[in-house]
């Protein structure tokens, strides 16, 4: 599997519009959608999936910017449902990992997800690429980040969690993540950012510049319970190697000051489960680093914060080769996710390169 920040072919989205992820049937997140894809389609080309009852609306918005199609999905994010790409160098293949909505019957977010379940085959067969799929393995993309060079970091609060692979041991984890993405070194972090529904998916809190260089999420409040969380996600990445034996140089990037839900925003969403949405009053698991490397560019979720400069003060400083764009993304952070969860990129080949 390569590292984001290698070219990509194009990035993969799926059009915004379930009413419990979004608010008032998801408009305003298709607004925020509409200049997100726009963004990253001037740096690599952009396909947007969408079910058959909205195609007009997404090709009308989108269309002039954006490669759409009608494939079927129970909802919006991606990074979670969609294939993840590995390659030889010559061709690349797909990975369909299965999907139980963020837990299952345990602690998912709703139910049924069959469509979402479709999503990574589909996308295999529309571009021609054999697909993997892993027997009785239940994994999100947003739950991996790689290096491109043999290391990959997770959490153990998602890969661990029970409604993920309850019958593996840690051991049975690793060996099947070391299979199909061929990595020899796995950093196991303990926890994601604070209150993240998705048992705290690694990309919300760490990514990986480029080989040997990464980005935390951070916060100097030591009384705000993120601050134990990324120290001990820092005091683990500073006492390992990666898979080429490079201790990692370790960039901290500042989280927003804490986003709470509104009553007015959760009276906006159908209710779905006992876990979504929200109550009021929730704390939201806000954080720069869920961001989107395309090709030339680095693509940021701004919170309207006091920290939005810095963070992107900080991507520019790291990423000099690149142009760093802050994307306002509010309604579709009150989905759950960000610009990170939202996207799927799908490497170039060795050919192509």
């Amino acid at each position: 599997m390569p590292g984001e920040f290698e070219p990509h072919e194009r990035c993969w989205m799926i059009w915004p519009q379930r009413r419990d992820t979004f608010r008032y049937g998801a408009k305003l997140a298709q607004k925020a959608f509409v200049e997100f894809a726009k963004t990253i389609s001037r740096f690599e080309p952009v396909t947007v999936c969408v079910n058959g009852d909205q195609y007009d609306t997404a090709f009308m918005a989108v269309g002039e910017y954006a490669q759409v199609i009608e494939l079927s999905n129970d909802d919006f994010w991606m990074r979670d449902t969609g294939a993840t790409f590995v390659t030889n160098g010559s061709e690349i293949r797909g990975i369909s990992w299965g999907f139980n909505a963020w837990g299952g019957l345990t602690d998912g977010l709703y139910f049924p997800w069959d469509k979402d379940e479709k999503v990574a085959d589909k996308m295999c067969g529309l571009i021609n690429a054999d697909c993997y799929k892993p027997e009785d393995f239940i994994l999100e993309g947003g739950s991996i980040h790689v290096d491109g060079e043999g290391t990959l970091v997770v959490t153990e609060s998602c890969l661990l969690s029970e409604g993920r692979n309850p019958q593996l041991s840690r051991e049975e984890i690793e060996e099947v993540l070391k299979e199909y993405l061929n990595v020899t070194k796995i950093i196991w972090l303990k926890q994601g950012i604070y209150l993240d529904e998705t048992n705290g998916h690694v990309d919300n809190i760490f990514n990986f510049v480029r080989p040997g260089e990464c980005v935390l999420a951070w916060t100097d409040d030591e009384s705000d319970p993120q601050y134990a969380i990324s120290k001990e996600c820092y005091d683990i990445l500073s006492s390992e190697t990666d898979a080429m034996g490079r201790k990692l140089i370790i960039h901290k990037l500042h989280i927003p000051n804490p986003i709470y839900l509104t009553e007015e925003e959760r009276e906006g969403m159908d209710q779905v489960c006992e876990f979504w949405p929200p109550e009021a009053g929730t704390r939201l698991p806000a954080s720069y680093v869920n961001y989107y490397t395309a090709n030339h560019a680095v693509i940021f979720p701004k919170f309207d914060d006091e920290y939005d400069a810095a963070a992107e003060q900080l991507l520019k400083k790291i990423y000099p080769e690149r142009e760093v764009i802050g994307i306002s993304c509010h309604e579709m952070f009150l989905g759950g996710g960000n610009i990170h969860c939202a996207t799927q990129q799908q490497p170039i080949s060795g050919e192509d390169h």
